[in-house]
Formats: C-alpha cells, sequence, structure tokens
C-alpha cells in the first residue's frame, strides 16, 4: 500500500481529509481534489443512524471512493451497531483501513479478526466519554490504527473536545500505535495540541473540502502538526 508520506523526512504526519465535508452531488471530483491537495489518506465515515443520530453512505460509496482515490489509501470508519456483519461488505470495497468502534454493541473483536485475516490494517475507534480502560482487550490485539475521537460522532463542525488530549498521550504511551489519529473540530491550533499529545493522523473534513485552496490548507495541517520537511 502506497504512503504518500515515506517519501517527505522529519516528523511525518498524515492528513486524511474526510469526505463527510465534501459535496456528494460532485463525489468523484472532490476525491480527486483531495488526491491533488495532496492527501495521505482519504476518510470515510459511515453510519448507521443508531450508533450515531445521523446517516451517512454505506459500502456502495466507499468502493466509488477507492476507484477515484488511485493509489491513496482510503479508511472506511464504522459508525455502526454491528460491524461484524457488515464488515465484509467493506472488505469488498477494497478500504486499505477499516476502523470499528470499541463501544459497538456486536463484536468489534470479531470483525478486526476478519479484517486482518483479509490483509487490511485493522483501526479502533475510541468515543470522548469513553475511558481507555473499556477499549484494552481491542488494543491487545495491536491494531495498526487507533482513534481518539475528539468530537462526539454524528455530525462535522463541531468543536475539539480538549479532554481527550490526556487519552491520546496515554494511547501512545502504552501502545503506540502506527497511526494515532484523532478526528473532530481540527483546525491548525487544534491539531498543535493533538501533535503534542501524540497524534500523527489527522482527520479533516471542513478543513480542507471547504478550503478556497485544499493544497495550501494540507501543507498548513501539516505545518501546523510539526512536521519537519527538511
Amino acid at each position: 500500500m502506497a504512503e504518500r508520506s515515506k517519501s517527505r523526512k522529519g516528523n511525518v504526519a498524515y492528513i486524511a481529509p474526510s469526505l463527510l465535508a465534501a459535496d456528494f452531488s460532485r463525489l468523484a471530483d472532490e476525491v480527486k481534489k483531495a488526491v491533488s491537495a495532496g492527501a495521505d489518506f482519504i476518510h470515510c465515515d459511515v453510519m448507521d443512524g443508531h450508533f450515531v443520530p445521523n446517516i451517512s453512505f454505506g459500502a456502495i460509496v466507499v468502493e466509488a471512493v477507492k476507484k477515484y482515490a488511485g493509489k491513496v489509501p482510503v479508511e472506511a470508519h464504522l459508525m455502526i451497531d454491528e460491524p461484524a456483519r457488515y464488515v465484509k461488505d467493506f472488505i469488498n470495497t477494497g478500504a486499505d483501513v477499516i476502523t470499528v468502534h470499541c463501544e459497538s454493541p456486536e463484536d468489534p473483536a470479531r470483525a478486526m479478526e476478519e479484517i486482518r485475516r483479509a490483509g487490511r490494517m485493522v483501526g479502533v475507534a475510541i468515543n470522548p466519554p469513553t475511558p481507555l480502560e473499556r477499549a484494552e482487550k481491542l488494543l491487545a490485539m495491536k491494531p495498526e490504527l487507533v482513534l481518539c475521537m475528539t468530537v462526539n460522532p454524528g455530525f462535522g463542525g463541531q468543536k475539539f473536545i480538549e479532554d481527550v488530549l490526556p487519552k491520546i498521550a496515554a494511547v501512545r504511551k502504552a501502545y503506540n500505535p502506527k497511526y494515532l489519529a484523532v478526528d473532530g473540530g481540527i483546525n491548525p491550533d487544534t491539531i498543535r495540541l493533538a501533535a503534542k499529545a501524540g497524534a500523527n493522523f489527522i482527520v479533516a473534513g471542513t478543513a480542507v473540502f471547504r478550503a478556497k485552496d485544499p493544497s495550501s490548507a494540507v501543507r498548513e495541517l501539516r505545518a501546523a502538526a510539526g512536521e519537519n520537511n527538511g
């Protein structure tokens, strides 16, 4: 799997624009825009209307995103009640990373096992109110990506919750995943806080897709995260 950031030097910050902020009437163009802007991943928020109070899209959209993302990896963030029931659908889309929530009531560990058997990277997400202890069983399975939500999931445009910062630092210290992600309320100011706590994978929706110049927005986010390209 290609990762653009491997060609850069210094403290790497991976930028993953979230399609939740994209114009869905122009989905192909929006994905291509993010790719051209220098995105390292494309982040797809899958919501079922039960696990979170919103409905977004399912596997068929992730499959289309994968088609237009080219060599840029696609992450499917499953905010759903039954990840084990539906995970095969998302594996079949070609998603490179599939993230499940530790709070999902229907066996997220089984979903993680299936993702790994399929040769995809495994992600675990943790909501802001959830204590780290609740995720310990899943974190012990050594997911490649750990996503600390910095807003309560369901809707874009929310304010960054600074109380999550100690959890980010604790995950980095105790588990040190390859990708330690944050999602929600991201801008150049909050990204500095997250990066200082140990995050290196930044999910940003509005900050990229609503920017006048997405390429400049991606560069600004990387600079704010402390990446040294020298």
